[in-house]
């Protein structure tokens, strides 16, 4: 594992799209993004500890593989 992780070009493009668009964004407008985009990042967390632990086996509902 000693290559470094790099973002592919879609990815590259992705961010150059957003930046583009956040820089036509009043303060507001911006402030709101934030914390919607927050919000979204809590979530997407969220899912991937319920499906880790679902998958290992970790959650209290599972049975014993």
């Amino acid at each position: 594992m000693n290559q470094p992780i790099e973002l592919s070009l879609e990815q590259e493009f992705s961010i150059r799209s957003f930046a583009d668009q956040v820089q036509h964004m009043s303060r507001e407008q911006a402030q709101e993004f934030l914390i919607n985009l927050h919000e979204h990042m809590l979530l997407r967390e969220n899912m991937y500890k319920y499906f880790i632990k679902h998958e290992w086996g970790l959650d209290s509902n599972s049975t014993s593989r």
